[in-house]
């Protein structure tokens, strides 16, 4: 079995199989600007879907996709057990999400993402039966200090304290939903500000978990394959990430037993969403947002893109932009 870890060797670099999969992310983000702004967000995702799966078929791996569009998404490709790739190179688990943020695509608004992670296989935890998690992520400063089980108001007092700044200058990301208005009350009453997402709650993590980023923390529940695929990029951003699952209808609950899932306010932590820390995130940027600027096209005939690359082996986030003719795509 070839890993990705047996690809740090110098013959075989895992550095080109993440520079290969950028290629998958762009093409998605691309294939979507025709349905920016547009609300339809289905015919967005579709288009998404068939060319990040088009461009993965072409990468020199055996990847099995883990989290993928799956039940939720009623996809026919990308699907949760697809096989993608030549099947030759590292055996690799994969979640996708070629947009994060369909929502936001359909309606023209920012942070909406192309967004790929890849870890060795048998690493990365299936959770697609269960399919949303409360999560907490912060940068480096939160490991040892934040935990999911602690009521917010301490995690920020915590989290300032270690930061060494005023608790009224912290800032935490929440998804804006009716489930999370007591939350939003009890950070607000402790005394940090709030920073409301509409959808994207990938780019909210990864927003807290950066060097010099504009907020500290991100609470509350998500999609749980956004979970995976943050936990993918917190592991190259040395942060922290904890998550419970949580399971909307007793149906659900026990769809969650049968697969092994843990619940009963079980916290999985960074190491048990995906397993070491030999991971590939990468993600560009559909609409604009503040971890990638959106595709946009140029008055000379180009489609400009922004990407980023996170690899947990080296710890380095590196950016790619990117021209493309516009004639090849559009």
């Amino acid at each position: 079995m070839v890993s990705l870890t047996a690809d740090m060797s110098p013959l075989h670099p895992d550095r080109n199989l993440a520079l290969e999969l950028v290629r998958a992310t762009e093409a998605a983000a691309i294939r979507s600007v025709p349905f920016i702004g547009r609300g339809q967000k289905e015919l967005a995702d579709g288009a998404a879907v068939d060319a990040m799966r088009a461009f993965l078929t072409t990468v020199n791996f055996d990847g099995v996709i883990v989290i993928g569009e799956g039940e939720k998404d009623n996809a026919p490709m990308l699907f949760n057990g697809e096989h993608v790739g030549t099947g030759r190179g590292p055996q690799c688990d994969i979640a996708v999400d070629p947009i994060d943020g369909t929502t936001l695509t359909a309606e023209g608004r920012n942070n909406a993402l192309s967004v790929l992670a890849v870890s060795d296989r048998g690493t990365m935890l299936d959770a697609s039966s269960v399919f949303y998690m409360d999560k907490i992520v912060t940068g480096p400063a939160g490991v040892g200090v934040v935990d999911i089980r602690l009521p917010v108001a301490e995690n920020i007092q915590r989290l300032a304290k270690a930061l060494g700044k005023p608790v009224d200058e912290l800032v935490v990301s929440v998804l804006n939903r009716p489930r999370h208005a007591q939350l939003i009350q009890e950070i607000r009453d402790a005394g940090a500000g709030t920073r409301l997402m509409s959808d994207g709650d990938v780019a909210g993590g990864i927003n807290a978990a950066r060097y010099n980023a504009r907020t500290d923390m991100c609470i509350g529940i998500g999609g749980s394959p956004e979970g995976i695929v943050t936990a993918c990029a917190i592991k190259a951003l040395g942060g922290h990430i904890q998550g419970r699952l949580w399971p909307r209808t007793d149906d659900e609950k026990q769809k969650g037993i049968d697969a092994g899932l843990k619940l009963d306010d079980h916290v999985y932590e960074a190491d048990e969403l995906v397993t070491g820390s030999n991971t590939i995130f990468v993600a560009t940027g559909v609409t604009n947002g503040e971890l990638v600027a959106g595709v946009r096209r140029s008055g000379s005939g180009h489609i400009v893109t922004e990407s980023v690359v996170l690899r947990g082996a080296s710890g380095t986030l590196r950016r790619v932009n990117s021209e493309h003719l516009a004639s090849k795509w559009l």
